[in-house]
């Protein structure tokens, strides 16, 4: 008698990897176009109630993993994957953080308003409420209120529904940024202070970013990045705040101000570090001068 000890043992199969995936999908779209109507009909129906079913099981898992603080890691471990990235992508489980969404809604009003001498930003988002600032001739004038509670407010509770309300930030907008001294303001003295030279301006552009590997005169050292946004520039050390991965890689979205981790797309406000997607969460900054043409980080913070 043959007994389940004797019996051979099978080698799992190996599981398609994304490039098969891939095409198996895009084989079996190919089939289902070539069909007749009547049948592609079919197909396509069989085919949206598999995505309804595959979706409904990614967002139950994808809740019960955010939702616990011993899970919550092994999620963001899940998104790494190709795989699970794409399916998350395809069923509409990545989306932008309040915030970057907010201000995508709001570039669709933007030209109404810059047709009234006047501009908008949106801050920040505390409490599912965005708060925006005005700029330009809306600032201040009678058509604030209108301004903020139609176009702008409809434009971007409609279109964001982690956020139920708008309203205007009445902080005092910042003069400066803490690790950034403009062009002009001051000269740096390297043999004083630490500062290390990190290249020229122009070897930065617009909407990138770029490593430097930098060592002071103490011996310290840091490997930082420096974001170009609208022309300021911005200097962090090269480490992402979740699992410290290098941001060599980084997406950066100038229109957004935003630079979007490549490991975990982990989003952070490219002009203060703060990150978007894990409250409380920022790259450590790191002190960004500008002396004529030349770029200076201080290793040290």
């Amino acid at each position: 008698m043959t007994t389940q000890q004797d019996r051979p043992t099978q080698a799992p199969a190996a599981s398609p990897t994304m490039e098969e995936l891939a095409k198996a999908v895009d084989d079996a779209a190919t089939a289902v176009a070539a069909l007749p109507a009547e049948s592609r009909t079919v197909a396509e129906g069989l085919r949206e109630a598999l995505d309804a079913l595959n979706k409904a099981a990614l967002t139950a898992i994808v809740r019960r993993l955010r939702d616990d603080n011993s899970t919550r890691e092994a999620l963001f471990e899940l998104v790494d994957d190709p795989v699970v990235h794409l399916a998350m992508m395809v069923h509409g489980l990545l989306r932008p953080d309040p915030l970057t969404a907010a201000r995508q809604a709001l570039t669709a009003v933007e030209p109404m308003i810059a047709a009234h001498g006047g501009s908008a930003e949106v801050v920040r988002v505390d409490d599912r409420i965005a708060y925006i600032r005005l700029g330009g001739s809306c600032n201040g004038c009678s058509m604030t209120d209108q301004t903020l509670r139609t176009t702008v407010s409809e434009a971007i509770v409609s279109a964001v529904p982690a956020i139920d309300a708008v309203e205007l930030d009445t902080a005092p907008a910042p003069t400066s940024s803490a690790a950034f001294i403009p062009l002009g303001e001051i000269s740096v003295r390297t043999a004083e202070s630490g500062w290390v030279d990190a290249g020229a301006v122009a070897e930065i552009p617009r909407g990138e970013l770029v490593v430097r590997s930098l060592t002071d005169e103490h011996g310290e050292s840091a490997e930082v990045i420096i974001v170009n946004i609208g022309g300021t520039l911005h200097s962090y050390l090269n480490v992402c705040a979740h699992q410290g991965l290098p941001l060599d890689e980084a997406l950066i979205d100038e229109t957004e101000g935003t630079l979007t981790c490549p490991w975990h797309a982990l989003c952070y406000d490219a002009a203060d570090g703060e990150c978007m997607s894990l409250p409380g969460a920022a790259l450590e900054q790191r002190p960004l001068r500008q002396d004529g043409n030349r770029v200076w980080v201080r290793p040290r913070g």
